[in-house]
């Protein structure tokens, strides 16, 4: 009984020191002082990205998703690893992608 005591007594200091720096801590909802820069806007999204393989016929064009990047697709190309995503007509080919400048269509 005197070690359950001892536990909650201790598991209570420690809930009280907790709660007593908790309004100290930043919260990452708090919105910035003020006259404090505002967030770098992000880059625009690319509209479509285009790579370039010599066993590829053609260019490749994907539109990335929301949460992809040119880099992102790029790295998805060249791992061997990769698998799971249809890009480029779902190519197997993994290793010697390139990005390359999109053309504009005809």
């Amino acid at each position: 009984m005197r070690r359950l005591t001892s536990y909650l007594t201790r598991a209570f200091a420690i809930l009280l020191l907790v709660t007593a720096f908790a309004p100290l801590a930043p919260l990452e909802a708090e919105a910035p002082p003020r006259g404090a820069a505002a967030a770098p806007a992000q880059e625009p999204h690319p509209p479509k990205c285009c790579f370039a393989n010599p066993g590829f016929s053609g260019t490749c064009e994907v539109e990335p998703a929301k949460d992809e990047t040119c880099a992102s697709i790029l790295g998805y190309l060249n791992n061997p690893m990769s698998q799971g995503k249809s890009y480029c007509g779902n190519t197997t080919l993994r290793g010697g992608w390139t990005s390359v400048a999109c053309a504009p269509k005809q």
